[in-house]
């Protein structure tokens, strides 16, 4: 087991190089020049040139590569090209609303998801089963902003329960903190909720049908601990596999979810460093955007050999 956790902490080695080299290139070949950006509209050419220069942009990009390489092997991001702040500091300014809009998503849409799964695979075929399934097509087609604004039209303008929009840290106040990440919460668990209700009641019914639940019954175990201690068990690693992969909408969420309600998280600041064509901030949240769904993913590859003590690597 700490051979294997080794190995895999060793492969994201190459992994984060291929997104690093991808992220470059990606962003230095895009059209358009941030140098005649951050010059402004009024720059002449002579004024644009200079700042090229300032910037490096002015260099083979193959020069760039290394240099930017070298500096974020040291822990440098870089500098922002507008506001002249170290990238990282920029980044752990606001990793902290993200960070808890992200955990109060994922805890409250497992709380959710897999108990609505079991119901609707206990009550296969019949109208409760209709009723989540009908409640998972809708949530997973919805998008998340228009989610996000009915949510606020009912619960913020209507009934004055929630905050329309805002962030508050918990050192405001515990009740400030939490009744600002209602709403965003479930606009945002909206989708992982469909994802991992549907997952789970196909994979709980795949399992009923196999021969060692027909002898659990036989054998006159309650159907309670049937569902729980077998067929739940047993279709663990599909549920967890398909949490580490909604990761990915969780990611790409956070960005639209921050926008609708004005958060001043990491998904915002994507969007203003994608609108200002700030390269090295893109870069740095980017990389770390990747890193985070790295380390998912080794952990659920971790919790498979937990569940399932069967899986050998």
């Amino acid at each position: 087991m700490a051979g294997y956790i080794f190995n895999r902490i060793l492969a994201t080695i190459p992994v984060m190089a291929v997104v690093a080299l991808i992220v470059f290139f990606l962003l230095r070949l895009s059209p358009g020049d941030p140098a005649a950006i951050m010059a402004g509209d009024a720059a002449s050419p002579a004024q644009i040139e200079q700042m090229r220069h300032q910037m490096g942009l002015d260099r083979p990009i193959a020069v760039q590569f290394f240099v930017w390489i070298h500096q974020l092997l040291s822990g440098d991001f870089g500098l922002s090209l507008h506001s002249k702040i170290p990238v990282w500091d920029m980044i752990a300014g606001r990793i902290g609303p993200s960070l808890a809009l992200s955990i109060s998503t994922i805890a409250f849409s497992i709380l959710v998801a897999i108990p609505l799964g079991v119901i609707a695979a206990w009550a296969h075929g019949t109208l409760l089963d209709r009723a989540v399934m009908s409640f998972s097509v809708i949530g997973f087609s919805a998008p998340i902003f228009l989610t996000g604004y009915i949510l606020v039209f009912f619960f913020a303008l209507k009934l004055d329960w929630f905050p329309v929009q805002g962030y508050h840290p918990v050192s405001d106040g515990a009740s400030l903190f939490l009744r600002g990440l209602v709403l965003p919460t479930l606009a945002l668990s909206t989708i992982y909720i469909a994802l991992i209700s549907r997952i789970t009641r196909s994979s709980l019914l795949e399992i009923l049908g196999e021969d060692f639940i027909r002898t659990a019954r036989a054998k006159g175990v309650t159907e309670f601990s049937v569902f729980l201690k077998h067929a739940l068990r047993n279709a663990s690693i599909p549920i967890v596999t398909i949490i580490g992969v909604g990761a990915a909408f969780l990611i790409s969420g956070v960005v639209v979810t921050e926008s609708v309600f004005n958060i001043p998280g990491l998904g915002r600041m994507v969007v203003e460093a994608v609108l200002a064509r700030d390269y090295p901030l893109i870069q740095g949240l980017v990389l770390v955007f990747s890193f985070v769904y790295v380390v998912i993913n080794l952990i659920v590859d971790l919790l498979y050999t937990i569940l399932d003590p069967r899986i050998t690597y």
